[in-house]
């Protein structure tokens, strides 16, 4: 009972939820409350896929689905991955899941356990260590510089590596910086893990379709050489504005897709019914709102970076990918953590301190551009005059 308890006092958070609900409490008071902490899409879910899981509820659907999701959903993403990429992947290796979160927690589970390491980037999404923490694994964290444009260093990656080592997470585009790792270092990384053929590689790819300044994504289920030890998390939530829908999907290698279901069986039995069809309206529909969406993006995320830029204090590079901005505020005097709490409780702007996001990320903040642009803007005001006017605690 006592390793029990143990094991889940590992457990961490992820604070981008506290700091939504103390937002929301604020604003519950009357308190005027711009959040750039939370991220999810501010837009809709296209009607086309509202209306697909409205139809498949009047048609019937609402009872137990298989665990591994319906196939003509693990077909759509058969083909839609084979249409973007270029990559063959047999539906019987798709595995549809309640969201992204899953994946993590699964992958990790499977290879996570005393004396095992698994890799992580740092700053990174805080799940991964969080679950490699609760495994009793060793969480070893893959520095994401500012210098290196927020994309992971092969070579740095390659040198963390040792015989203890069970499991590397990436993540690109990443969250919370939004860099997007080049192919040039994605290929270094896949050529040093021939060294290492023991070593499962799990990469989220949540944010795959939103990448600017004409960066492409680099799939990792392009390099068959790592094809049999690689586990591939993405979903719906991002790109077609589904956060609530709970939806995501995985390819799993191998005895792990199997594992994978088993653990689905004895933990949520299935994802609901109506959503899958969604799904499957999702990636076979016009993608013209996935498009507008993400040129939207692309737009707040200039005005975010100038703005950010002019504040006292204040250095942001340019993100390339995702919806998150991750400037510098160190020279601002300020510790990242109490500058956003005080921004949130005295000007009304709900950000993210770096720490949240790994033991690497102190004087850094994540702003979420998901939100307008007037309020963007706002939002940069009230940061600019407590910066200017507030001394560091």
């Amino acid at each position: 009972m006592l390793r029990t308890i143990a094991a889940f006092d590992r457990i961490g958070e992820e604070n981008a939820f506290a700091v939504l609900a103390r937002a929301t409490h604020l604003a519950a008071q009357g308190r005027d409350i711009i959040n750039l902490g939370i991220g999810q899409p501010d837009f809709r879910t296209p009607e086309h896929i509202v209306e697909a899981a409205v139809k498949a509820l009047r048609d019937g659907h609402h009872g137990y689905t298989p665990a591994v999701g319906i196939l003509p959903l693990r077909e759509a993403v058969a083909a839609d991955l084979d249409k973007r990429f270029a990559v063959t992947v047999s539906p019987d290796e798709v595995m549809i899941m309640p969201g992204g979160k899953p994946t993590m927690f699964m992958s990790i589970l499977m290879l996570g356990e005393p004396g095992a390491d698994i890799l992580y980037p740092d700053p990174g999404f805080p799940i991964y260590r969080s679950m490699i923490e609760y495994t009793g694994a060793r969480p070893v964290p893959v520095p994401i510089r500012e210098e290196n444009g927020f994309a992971f260093s092969a070579e740095e990656t390659l040198s963390l590596i040792t015989r203890e080592t069970r499991l590397l997470i990436l993540n690109s585009p990443a969250n919370p910086t939004g860099g997007v790792t080049p192919k040039a270092e994605v290929d270094k990384l896949v050529a040093g893990l021939a060294r290492w053929p023991d070593v499962a590689v799990m990469s989220d790819e949540i944010y795959d379709q939103m990448v600017y300044d004409g960066e492409t994504h680099v799939c990792l289920l392009s390099y068959p050489e790592i094809r049999d030890r690689l586990i591939l998390l993405n979903g719906w939530s991002k790109t077609y504005a589904m956060t609530g829908w709970r939806l995501g999907y995985a390819i799993w290698p191998g005895k792990l897709h199997d594992y994978a279901r088993k653990l689905a069986v004895n933990l949520y039995s299935c994802v609901n019914a109506s959503a899958q069809y969604a799904g499957i309206a999702a990636l076979t529909g016009p993608q013209d709102a996935v498009d507008a969406m993400v040129a939207e993006f692309d737009r707040r995320r200039k005005v975010v970076v100038a703005g950010l830029n002019k504040l006292p204090g204040v250095s942001c590079a340019t993100p390339k990918g995702a919806f998150y901005a991750f400037p510098n505020v160190s020279r601002t005097g300020w510790p990242a953590k109490p500058l956003a709490s005080s921004l949130l409780d005295d000007a009304g702007v709900a950000i993210i301190g770096g720490p949240d996001f790994g033991v690497l990320a102190e004087g850094y903040v994540r702003l979420s551009y998901a939100n307008s642009t007037e309020n963007i803007l706002k939002a940069l005001d009230r940061m600019g005059e407590f910066l200017s006017t507030r001394k560091a605690i």
